[in-house]
């Protein structure tokens, strides 16, 4: 046989920031990239609670701890299930590790065995696109049961190898350079503007990302004092039922985004629903997705009585991570409420001609706010073969009033309590341990937004 090679057709993605390597940060021993990435992404998390580990294991017993955490495509570069496919092939040998750190829920796995020790509850739900959401519905189910009190939800998917460029083109999902000059008219694709959700486009950019949160129960959070960050109201899953192709969308979204409307509208009222809510699309940037979640949406905020519902795509910034998507979304959105800036679809010039948009506003500048003003998030999820998911997520200064006031053992939220350090600003308990050499461009999580101290309530807003 001889050596053979071509260009591919799609030469843009979403990846972590030019010269990180998280390999470089541990002893990475041939671990894949997305587990790399576990290992950094994780540690984040935990280390910048401003609580120690240690502590919060006198508090809590070892079975009332959880994790969820995977990979919706598994590891599929070299050190992983590639590896194991290819090394043959290559006149190369199939390592011993090649295979079992290949399974799409070893992010879990080196949670539990190299940085915690867990030996309570650990999975790792998989559902495409929406796989995040579906660990997180699974974590607040547990906190809400009183089975677990500390639960780590999180997902690493690192995707960018040739294989899975080529399945998905052959989809015809992705932003090839041919579609982009044809769109634009030019003579070179504009491949910053690669993904346009809800304008005239042509597919979704693929992109890597790590995400992790910490979720307590509300008098563990209270009991430790514990920087609040928001809190999950809940999240709905459905499937689409019948359909002639299984990636085509189907009614499952419908179902999902109307029951956390109405969730939201539960706890929060009808009023606080139609003004003070926003939504975090799912806005993959394919001309079938601006079509179909335009048209739920807007359909929806119809039957609600909202109007000019303020719609984001955060993928129009980072591409699309597959499971860990809806983690990129509620990251922002803890940061639109620490900044009070909504961030505009920016690579959007204009909606497209066929997107449903009556009764909302698809943000195409970045929209200045006050974080007050807002007390409710609706993130929103449409994976692959009918997995359709969406959340209800309440704001920080919400909670202080929810929460605080009620008997908590009614229905426990489950609270987001991860914090960022800074220089100044301490952590409410020392850490033994800081990646202290991180560039600002490379911290995944948003600084203190409310403290929660013993004793007492008091709020740093």
């Amino acid at each position: 046989m001889l050596p053979d090679s071509y260009k591919g057709s799609v030469n843009c993605a979403g990846q972590l920031p030019t010269g990180f390597n998280p390999a470089e940060l541990y002893p990475s021993r041939n671990h894949p990239r997305s587990l790399q990435m576990t290992v950094y992404g994780a540690s984040d998390a935990i280390l910048s609670m401003g609580i120690d580990w240690d502590t919060i294991k006198t508090h809590v017993n070892p079975d009332q701890i959880a994790v969820y955490a995977g990979s919706g495509m598994s590891q599929l570069d070299y050190n992983g299930n590639a590896g194991m496919l290819q090394a043959r092939l290559l006149g190369k040998r199939v390592t011993s590790k090649q295979l079992p750190l290949g399974f799409a829920e070893m992010p879990a796995d080196f949670i539990n065995a190299y940085m915690l020790g867990n030996i309570g509850k650990t999975a790792c739900n998989l559902g495409a696109c929406a796989t995040f959401h579906y660990n997180l519905n699974q974590a607040i189910q547990d906190i809400r049961n009183g089975t677990h009190r500390v639960v780590i939800v999180g997902n690493s998917e690192a995707p960018l190898v040739p294989e899975i460029f080529e399945g998905y083109s052959a989809m015809g999902a992705l932003a090839d350079d041919a579609k982009l000059k044809a769109l634009d008219k030019l003579t070179e694709p504009n491949h910053r503007r690669a993904c346009r959700p809800f304008a005239e486009n042509v597919g979704f950019t693929l992109a890597e990302s790590a995400q992790f949160i910490v979720l307590f129960d509300d008098a563990l959070a209270l009991e430790l004092g514990a920087n609040i960050h928001g809190s999950i109201n809940d999240v709905f899953v459905n499937a689409d039922g019948h359909k002639k192709s299984i990636a085509s969308p189907g009614i499952g979204n419908y179902l999902t985004v109307a029951k956390a409307a109405a969730a939201t509208k539960a706890v929060l009222g009808e009023e606080a629903l139609r003004h003070k809510t926003f939504v975090q699309a799912h806005g993959t940037g394919t001309p079938q997705n601006r079509v179909t979640e335009s048209a739920i949406l807007n359909e929806v905020a119809a039957h609600f009585g909202i109007e000019n519902w303020p719609v984001t795509a955060i993928k129009s910034y980072l591409g699309h991570s597959i499971a860990s998507a809806g983690a990129d979304q509620l990251n922002t959105t803890l940061g639109i409420w620490k900044y009070g800036i909504i961030p505009g679809i920016l690579t959007s010039g204009a909606i497209a001609s066929d997107v449903h948009q009556k009764n909302l506003d698809i943000l195409l500048e970045h929209k200045q706010v006050n974080p007050r003003d807002y007390d409710a998030a609706i993130l929103n999820a449409k994976g692959f073969g009918g997995n359709n998911a969406t959340a209800s997520v309440l704001s920080p200064f919400v909670h202080t009033i929810v929460c605080c006031p009620i008997n908590m053992a009614q229905r426990p939220l489950s609270l987001l309590t991860i914090q960022r350090t800074s220089r100044s600003q301490k952590p409410a308990q020392p850490m033994k341990r800081l990646l202290s050499n991180r560039p600002s461009s490379q911290r995944l999580f948003i600084s203190l937004i409310t403290r929660f101290k013993l004793g007492r309530v008091t709020c740093e807003l």
